[in-house]
């Protein structure tokens, strides 16, 4: 496994790479490092800093849809259960008269 670099080698190379003076390959070349490293690690400086993105306002977006999709899923069940016990209920006070005592 590499060696990690530093953390102020990583934000001098985040620095100029989203200064966008040039492609994120020319920096990356430049600074001795991969692309996909660079493409990484801005990712992850962009959702330190709060920095929203296509792809993360999108992730956004269906993170919204599902939370909604599970509170309505929890207030059906929830509904679900109670008509459940009610006919359960009935169901008791219905067998109770018809048995035999």
């Amino acid at each position: 496994m590499p060696k990690p670099f530093p953390k102020e080698f990583r934000d001098d190379v985040i620095a100029v790479a989203r200064q966008g003076d040039q492609s994120i390959a020319q920096v990356a070349r430049r600074f001795g490092i991969s692309e996909s490293c660079l493409s990484r690690w801005l990712k992850i400086a962009d959702r330190e800093d709060g920095i929203s993105t296509d792809n993360a306002a999108a992730a956004s977006s269906d993170d919204k849809n599902l939370e909604a999709e599970n509170r309505e899923l929890r207030r059906r069940t929830k509904q679900l259960e109670q008509e459940n016990e009610i006919l359960r209920r009935a169901t008791a006070y219905f067998a109770r008269d018809v048995l035999p005592k």
